[in-house]
């Protein structure tokens, strides 16, 4: 059985800006310049492994050539302990040092040295670029799939997901399948744009709709795993409800979109700014908020200890709210 969740079958600015994990060389992915597709592939395949468990098996990518490897939290699960494949057809074990469950994404050590690191872009990609996808589909080692970026900043909310809404998402064409996850979408330069992370199947009526981790997204959570074994994320201290038309009218409120607070943790910085089950967030720093997969691309925006200012409508009133965003450590 290959890493997958169904339904969603989990398997965000320009510039031109090209980083390498700190500290490591590159051996794997130069600009290749006309070179083409073909040679983008076969510089990029050994930087892209296969990762098995006891419960399935997922991809991964090599993002420091001494041993380290980035791949989805859904990949390892609760593992510890994982085999790595390499597509010179060798075989590794890898520890599982480190997984954060909010942004999907683990480290996996191997005692190897020399490993084709990945190039990793941190700027995100323009719909429309070239999207290439290096995977294990179905356990089918160094499977490639080409396509564009179709959107960035997409969000699937928490309905689908069956747990936390997925945000601040990379879509693609370029075909991905259980399997894929963890693994590289590259762009036509051989850079890292993206882990692969999901796609909605078939049979939900989707044609090609496959969703990556920001690469930026993957160094944040990756260097802070490797340096502390957690991931610092920001911290409102409240539990959100999409506000539909139908609750709204359900519950007699007078606005019907935004997120509707449920409950508010005792001590957290919501109840410390007075924020009341009930009140829906309307606006995060002034950008307007229809659901609650926009609070947490707002959240992954900023960090912990960071002042921010909620539009609040309570019973109908409108005000402003600030307060300090606590650090929530994973």
């Amino acid at each position: 059985m290959a890493a997958a969740v169904l339904v969603l079958s989990v398997a965000g600015c320009t510039g031109d800006n090209d980083t390498t994990p700190a500290g490591e060389a590159s051996t794997a992915a130069a600009p290749t310049g006309g070179s083409g597709v073909v040679d983008v592939v076969a510089r990029l395949e050994p930087s892209v492994v296969t990762i098995q468990t006891s419960e399935g098996l997922g991809s991964g990518v090599v993002y420091r050539a001494n041993g380290i490897i980035v791949t989805n939290q859904h990949v390892v699960g609760s593992a510890k302990q994982v085999k790595v494949a390499f597509a010179d057809g060798t075989q590794a074990n890898g520890q599982v040092t480190g997984s954060d469950e909010v942004t999907d994404l683990a480290v996996v050590r191997v005692q190897r040295t020399g490993l084709p690191a990945v190039t990793v872009r941190q700027d995100l990609p323009k719909p429309g670029e070239t999207a290439l996808a290096i995977g294990s589909p179905l356990g089918f080692e160094n499977t490639v799939t080409e396509g564009i970026i179709s959107g960035v900043g997409r969000q699937i909310p928490a309905s689908t997901t069956g747990g936390r809404p997925l945000v601040d998402l990379i879509q693609t064409d370029a075909a991905i399948s259980p399997g894929n996850s963890g693994g590289a979408l590259i762009d036509d330069r051989g850079r890292l744009v993206g882990l692969n992370e999901a796609y909605i199947p078939p049979s939900a009526g989707a044609v090609s709709l496959g969703f990556a981790i920001p690469s930026s997204t993957v160094v944040d959570v990756a260097d802070q795993l490797l340096s502390t074994g957690t991931v610092a994320h920001p911290y409102l201290g409240v539990s959100l409800v999409t506000l539909t038309g139908d609750i709204a009218q359900s519950l007699g409120m007078k606005v019907n979109t935004g997120a509707l607070i449920r409950q508010v943790q005792s001590g957290s910085p919501a109840a410390s700014a007075g924020l009341q089950p009930g009140d829906v967030i309307v606006t995060f720093n002034g950008t307007d908020v229809a659901t609650v997969g926009d609070i947490y691309a707002a959240l992954r925006k900023v960090d912990p200890g960071t002042a921010v200012t909620l539009g609040i409508n309570r019973g109908g009133s409108q005000s402003q709210v600030k307060l300090t965003l606590g650090t929530l450590s994973r």
